[in-house]
């Protein structure tokens, strides 16, 4: 292990040193002619108010009930930073950061208590509705995702994304929040994050709805899932984009995967397919389907272990057609990198059939790197770099939004950390985009402290800080939000800024 940290530590050295990168120069760096900022949350996150005014269980609501302690800090989200009721004061914020957009999720259950639009709960409607409104009062743009995480437990119970009749389900409500709130939402995310949902969700248990059904569930989502966001997108592309001549996308993470040494190209190659190339293959190559890494890897594991077909289903010639070009921009969700290495020690570690035995590499981080809360988000900006030049390599250059970028902490009002991170991130990306990347838009995890998923609210990644103990979840702007309304307001990166934290005030006519 001693030697892999000094394998990482002299290959962060090498990335820092390669001073045609800006961030070793650390000069003012200018955005260019309309590009975008925004800040992100997810329902589930912030919203609290779980069960008020019609909504219905979601597999969030049901896992942290039945299982509270699954979560780190044994909480949930029933209340979190109540933006149900705190509205106004969430648009205050991104009035006061000067925000071209605000990025959040629609509940599926808020809307559609049955899962389905026999019922469709005008409480929960008037609520986006209030949102929405209050946004475009002062120009801030939504950017709505329909599906962050939380499907009906309803669903559930018949399978979720494992079960093929999810693509019409999801289809269904899709063209609902289409109908009701597509005169004023001109950007759309189908889906976030398909591989957390489908790996963490169905092959493994660290995320709702914890299936646990590794090398099988994993794969039936990907299909499943893929098919829904392709059959959203076309939905609005032939019935709603006619009329209201918004975007529709996809987001999806993706953490890079580094060679450890010249000896794992290859297997650091296979490990960005199947991580994340897995989803994006489909979607923005020319000939579609799951990447032939993935399908060969699978099959053969698959065909050694007695299976009579692969675990990776196949799509339809049809449904490869189907899916191929169903993304306007390629979003992004970026938060740390891997050194990846690959030897025999990795055989057995892994369950059979798995994921993980499956690609049959290892990942793994030095000690030595900066990182953030609970050891996550180490800071490698220039991984980064390297999977926005890959993007723009494997896939034609395809517009980009980076949908979340983001850097915890424990706490507190100031985080110089959250400040360094999130300028050497932006600086990857600005040398990205000198080099022909098209990127069009930013956004920063988080405006606000959330509910953090597994890890409660033990860890925060809020612009934002929310006092939990306070009934009204006061929110106060941290150092980082200083330094971020800065940028916007001067479309520029100064690394020598300092920032002013003594009040946050609105600019006039924003």
């Amino acid at each position: 292990m001693i030697l892999k940290s000094l394998v990482g530590i002299l290959i962060l050295l090498i990335s820092l040193c390669e001073c045609k990168k800006a961030h070793c120069r650390h000069k003012v760096r200018k955005f260019p002619e309309g590009f975008l900022f925004g800040t992100s949350t997810a329902a589930y996150q912030v919203e609290g108010a779980w069960d008020a005014d019609g909504k219905t269980e979601n597999i969030w609501d049901h896992l942290t009930h039945n299982n509270p302690c699954m979560i780190m800090d044994c909480t949930n989200g029933d209340v979190a930073g109540d933006s149900y009721h705190n509205y106004k004061r969430d648009v205050e914020m991104m009035r006061e950061l000067g925000l071209d957009y605000y990025r959040f999720s629609l509940s599926w259950t808020r809307i559609l208590p049955t899962s389905f639009p026999d019922h469709i709960n005008e409480a929960g409607v008037q609520y986006y509705n209030n949102l929405i409104d209050e946004m475009l009062k002062y120009n801030i743009e939504p950017m709505v995702t329909l599906y962050h995480w939380d499907l009906p437990q309803r669903l559930q119970d018949l399978g979720g994304w494992a079960n093929p009749n999810v693509i019409e389900w999801y289809a269904d409500y899709a063209r609902v929040a289409f109908g009701l709130f597509g005169d004023r939402v001109k950007y759309w995310i189908t889906i976030n994050e398909p591989r957390e949902i489908c790996y963490q969700g169905y092959g493994a248990d660290t995320k709702a709805p914890a299936v646990n059904f590794k090398g099988v569930g994993e794969y039936l989502c990907a299909k499943n899932l893929l098919l829904a966001h392709a059959k959203a997108y076309h939905i609005y592309d032939e019935e709603f984009r006619p009329k209201y001549k918004g975007s529709i996308f996809i987001s999806l993470s993706g953490q890079f995967y580094e060679p450890e040494s010249e000896e794992y190209v290859q297997a650091a190659y296979e490990s960005n397919q199947f991580e994340w190339a897995i989803y994006a293959h489909p979607i923005f190559t020319e000939t579609g389907g799951f990447p032939p890494v993935v399908k060969d890897k699978v099959a053969h594991k698959s065909a050694e272990q007695g299976f009579f077909r692969s675990r990776l289903p196949e799509f339809t010639p049809e449904e490869v057609e189907y899916i191929k070009g169903s993304s306007d921009f390629y979003g992004l969700n970026h938060y740390t990198t891997y050194l990846v290495y690959r030897n025999e020690s990795a055989v057995g570690r892994y369950d059979v059939p798995s994921f993980y035995d499956d690609l049959g590499n290892e990942h793994y981080q030095p000690d030595e790197w900066e990182q953030g809360a609970n050891g996550f988000p180490k800071v490698v900006p220039w991984g980064f770099y390297k999977l926005l030049t890959q993007i723009r390599n494997d896939y034609n250059n395809p517009p980009m939004i980076i949908t979340e970028n983001g850097f915890s902490s424990f706490g507190g009002l100031n985080d110089d950390d959250r400040i360094s991170y999130l300028r050497q991130y932006i600086d990857a990306m600005l040398d990205a985009m000198d080099e022909g990347s098209d990127i069009r838009a930013y956004t920063v995890w988080s405006l606000m402290d959330n509910f953090e998923w597994m890890r409660g609210y033990s860890v925060r990644f809020g612009l934002y800080e929310v006092d939990y103990e306070s009934p009204e979840r006061t929110r106060t702007p941290r150092k980082s939000a200083f330094m971020y309304k800065e940028m916007l307001r001067t479309r520029s990166l100064d690394w020598h800024y300092e920032t002013d934290t003594m009040t946050m005030t609105i600019d006039d006519g924003h």
